[in-house]
C-alpha cells in the first residue's frame, strides 16, 4: 500500500475548503438579508443543510484532488485534469460572488452552467486517471445539478430573467 504524502493531502483539502471560505464570505451576510426574502421553489432545502452538505463536498473533492495530485501518471493527461479541476474550483468560489454577493441570480445561473460542466470534464479527466477521484466528484456534480435548477427557479420566481 501506498504511503500517504500528509502535506499534500493537507493541501488538497485546504485549497478545497478556501475556495468555500471564499464562497462563504459573500453567502453569510446575504442569508439574513436577501436570500431569506427570495421567493424559492417547494423543493428548495432549508437553509441550514447547505452547510454541512458543502463541507463533505470540499471534504470530497480536496480527496479526489489529492489522489490525482499524488498518483504517477502521464504528464499531459495529469496537467489537464489539474487544470479543470482548479478551474471548476475557481467558478465554484465565483458563483456564490455573483449569486450573494452582487445578488445577480440571472448571471449566477449562466455561471453555474460553466461550473457544472468543468465539473463534468474534470470527472471525465479524472476517471482516466483514478477511477475513485473521478467517483468522488460524482455527488459534487449532482449538488451542483440541483443548485443550477434552484438558481434558475430562483431568477425565474424573483423575475431575474
Amino acid at each position: 500500500m501506498k504511503k500517504i504524502n500528509i502535506p499534500l493531502f493537507v493541501i488538497s483539502i485546504l485549497l478545497c475548503f478556501l475556495a468555500g471560505g471564499i464562497g462563504s464570505f459573500f453567502t453569510t451576510p446575504a442569508i439574513s438579508t436577501w436570500y431569506i426574502f427570495l421567493q424559492k421553489p417547494s423543493f428548495s432545502p432549508p437553509n441550514w443543510i447547505f452547510g454541512p452538505i458543502w463541507s463533505f463536498l470540499y471534504l470530497l473533492m480536496g480527496a479526489s484532488l489529492y489522489i490525482v495530485w499524488n498518483k504517477k501518471y502521464e504528464k499531459k493527461e495529469k496537467k489537464t485534469g489539474l487544470t479543470l479541476f482548479f478551474t471548476q474550483l475557481f467558478l465554484n468560489s465565483v458563483w456564490s460572488i455573483i449569486f450573494f454577493g452582487l445578488k445577480l441570480p440571472q448571471f449566477a445561473f449562466i455561471e453555474i452552467l460553466f461550473l457544472w460542466f468543468f465539473i463534468l470534464l474534470t470527472i471525465i479527466y479524472f476517471f482516466k486517471i483514478s477511477k475513485a477521484a473521478g467517483w468522488l466528484l460524482v455527488p459534487y456534480l449532482l449538488w451542483v445539478s440541483l443548485a443550477s435548477v434552484l438558481n434558475y427557479f430562483i431568477a425565474t420566481f424573483n423575475n431575474y430573467l
